[in-house]
């Protein structure tokens, strides 16, 4: 089976390089430092001791107070992140003002692999939530580099994934140094696939200790006035392809009932934005975009969130958040963000890569989950006729996250004993 991995890696590369270039035709950042996927560098990369790869925003969103103590502490040494997206490397850029050397992650490939940590020397690797990289976690094991899983979740269906592969994903998955697990069923899925026994701890998820600084609800207070103060407004934050259309017919039948309302629309990729501006001028919606037409925001229908680092100020600003990715089966996003800020919160059926957070805030009131377009657009207008609702719904949110805060502590207790030991 590895050899058959490591076949299937060659043979996909060449795919996998045509399609960061695919993707820089609307992202041009997608074809910058692509050597980097290559491990092959313009100049000498920084060296760590302590290398953190997150994907894309959300992981590098939940590292924050993570990095945040590992900066703070002159104990574990020079730190470097990596991600896999533009986006996740902005959102780093935006949060520590280039105070955290960045590179792209190497591709999976043996001589890649070890070009990479020839030259970057780590002495501990940590990966947040999903990433399974069977040749680096051999490649580390062989050097004596402990690599920890933090925040690590896995669904049911990739755990059925990882588990057709048989001795592969278990000597894959033995190889982890320690794995920090968001929930008991994570960690029991973990263990399954072959995580030893005493290496797995179920420490919650870091994305319950988010801090939003005071100027982001200042922030959310100019974003409203800007929309107006006495409209009713919902977010529809992180959708995908095929779910944009049902958003909006969902805010059609909602604007019959409140024919001022405004839908916040942001698209998790920002290749998307033209696309999705396209989508509902074909609607026969009246568009704003943040990028550009701010002036017009008070006589729009749609306010396209064409930006990038702002969804938390939209979130802040709304009366009511729909998560996306759920109405297709993508899997869902954070909805803790919106909690923290007392949102009520709407998500739809497909939730698998956020399954126990969104119970939790299921089973507390703190959001509900709808079946469709017209059950999204019929809660939406029955929470936007009743403040006290909203407000009740909100406060349980903000009740969750503050009664689960503490995985970072937990974490951070972990690494710190496993860096004393590098």
């Amino acid at each position: 089976m590895e050899r058959l991995y490591n076949l299937a890696l060659w043979l996909l590369t060449p795919l996998a390089l045509a399609r960061l270039f695919w993707r820089s035709r609307r992202t041009p950042a997608y074809r910058q430092r692509w050597l980097e996927r290559l491990a092959v560098y313009r100049a000498a990369p920084p060296r760590a001791r302590i290398w953190l790869h997150a994907v894309s925003v959300g992981e590098v969103q939940a590292a924050q107070p993570l990095l945040r103590h590992l900066l703070a502490d002159e104990t574990p040494g020079p730190l470097l992140v990596t991600t896999t997206t533009p986006t996740g490397a902005d959102r780093l850029r935006s949060l520590f003002s280039g105070q955290v050397p960045h590179l792209y992650t190497p591709f999976d490939l043996v001589p890649v692999v070890r070009r990479f940590l020839d030259l970057v020397e780590p002495r501990l690797v940590i990966i947040m939530e999903t990433e399974v990289w069977p040749n680096l976690l051999k490649i580390c094991e062989q050097r004596g580099i402990p690599v920890i899983l933090a925040n690590a979740r896995l669904s049911e269906r990739s755990a059925r994934g990882y588990a057709r592969l048989g001795p592969f994903a278990h000597a894959t998955f033995a190889r982890f140094a320690f794995i920090a697990a968001q929930s008991d069923a994570d960690a029991e899925r973990l263990s399954a696939l072959g995580a030893r026994a005493g290496r797995i701890m179920t420490t919650g998820s870091l994305k319950f200790d988010v801090q939003w600084p005071a100027s982001l609800l200042e922030r959310a207070e100019v974003m409203r006035r800007g929309w107006g103060t006495e409209r009713p407004v919902w977010v529809a934050a992180s959708t995908h392809e095929g779910e944009e259309e049902e958003i909006l017919a969902a805010h059609e039948r909602i604007r019959r009932s409140w024919a001022d309302a405004l839908l916040v629309l942001v698209p998790r990729h920002p290749e998307r934005f033209d696309r999705v501006a396209l989508l509902v001028r074909r609607a026969g919606l009246t568009l704003a975009r943040r990028s550009h037409d701010t002036d017009r925001t008070t006589d729009a229908a749609v306010f396209l969130g064409d930006s990038m680092g702002e969804l938390p100020s939209f979130l802040g600003a709304a009366d009511v958040a729909f998560i996306g990715g759920s109405l297709v089966p993508v899997g869902g996003h954070n909805l803790v963000e919106a909690a923290a800020l007392g949102v009520p919160i709407l998500i739809g059926p497909h939730v698998f890569n956020f399954a126990s957070v969104t119970e939790i805030l299921v089973r507390e009131q703190a959001a509900v989950q709808v079946a469709d377009a017209r059950e999204l657009a019929d809660q939406v207008c029955a929470w936007l006729a009743d403040a006290a609702e909203r407000a009740r719904i909100g406060d349980n949110g903000q009740r969750v996250v503050n009664a689960n805060r503490g995985a970072t502590q937990r974490l951070i207790r972990i690494i710190d004993s496993v860096a004393r030991e590098t």
